[in-house]
């Protein structure tokens, strides 16, 4: 039987980004994969459509949280890049077990690492069932694991930080932001994804921290931003317990229709992580946070209508 590469999360910026890599190197994914790529996908949407015509696919359309979907979709399935997020990792597993799929490439995140219980202990229990689903089934395992991930408007963390600097006169903090990140450029995670893909005989097996190419405390990537837009930063700092407070406050109010206490938590916990293995094994070197984020910020300026461009 031919191999079939199957991928989640093709559509999101880092999975966009892997998208192109697959396209620029056809013909060596064509002789890895004879069986041809195969995409998991939730549902068919406009904006998606120059991206899933980049190259010659299969497309498969469902949940992944159902059984049946998955069992299907991975019917002769070799290996699963799996992009879409740590949260479906349990369904997927099982499915890939139950159709003998040989190796898989999970994309999960450092917040296994987080100190607080909250934050950590569900992707913990989800590594752990994954590992233990992944020994008993002899499947090639590799997770991946992203710190926070910017690069483009759509990324939820980086461009709401833009945002707020563009906006507010002052910038509200939390213990005046002294502490470090590494925050990751999707494209970065792209080309990542696919050198683990075509590198099994280093990779598979081993698990690998991919972390942006620069320590930087959140203090400095504001201050960053605001130079790009022209804006001199002044900063009010509230105490980390005030800022919890405030998030239970919003999450009781709305009866826990806004949950914010994890992100607040996150937020003042440093989070450096090194990438030396990733470099070692496959040639990882991400970019810097300063050299990257003045794209992100002229895009910004772009949709608004403050700056002309291409």
């Amino acid at each position: 039987m031919d191999e079939i590469l199957a991928i989640t999360g093709i559509t999101g910026k880092s999975g966009q980004a892997f998208a192109y890599c697959l396209e620029k190197h056809q013909d060596t994914i064509k002789k890895m994969f004879p069986g041809g790529i195969r995409l998991l996908l939730h549902k068919e949407r406009e904006r998606d459509r120059e991206i899933l015509t980049c190259f010659d696919t299969q497309r498969m359309y469902g949940d992944l949280e159902d059984e049946l979907f998955l069992s299907e979709a991975l019917l002769g399935v070799d290996t699963i890049v799996h992009i879409a997020g740590i949260h479906w990792s349990r369904e997927l597993t099982t499915a890939a077990a139950s159709q003998f799929v040989r190796r898989m490439i999970m994309v999960h995140t450092t917040g296994v690492y987080s100190k607080y219980k909250a934050a950590g202990e569900e992707y913990r229990n989800i590594d752990d069932f994954v590992y233990m689903m992944c020994k008993g089934k002899n499947i090639i395992l590799t997770i991946l694991r992203p710190t926070m991930i910017y690069g483009t408007l759509n990324d939820r963390n980086i461009s709401t930080f833009i945002k707020m600097v563009d906006k507010f006169p002052v910038m509200p903090v939390v213990n005046n932001a002294q502490y470090e990140l590494q925050p990751v450029h999707f494209k970065d995670l792209g080309t990542a994804y696919y050198n683990v893909l075509v590198n099994e005989s280093i990779t598979g097996g081993h698990d690998y921290i991919l972390s942006g190419g620069e320590e930087i405390t959140l203090r400095d990537m504001l201050i960053e931003m605001g130079a790009y837009l022209s804006k001199k930063m002044r900063f009010v700092s509230v105490p980390f317990p005030v800022a919890y407070g405030g998030a239970w406050l919003v999450y009781l109010l709305t009866a826990g229709k806004k949950d914010f206490r994890e992100k607040v938590q996150r937020l003042c916990e440093p989070r450096v992580y090194p990438h030396e293995e990733a470099t070692r094994d496959f040639g990882y070197e991400p970019r810097t946070f300063r050299s990257a984020i003045g794209d992100e910020v002229r895009e910004y300026l772009k949709a608004s209508g403050r700056l002309n461009g291409d």
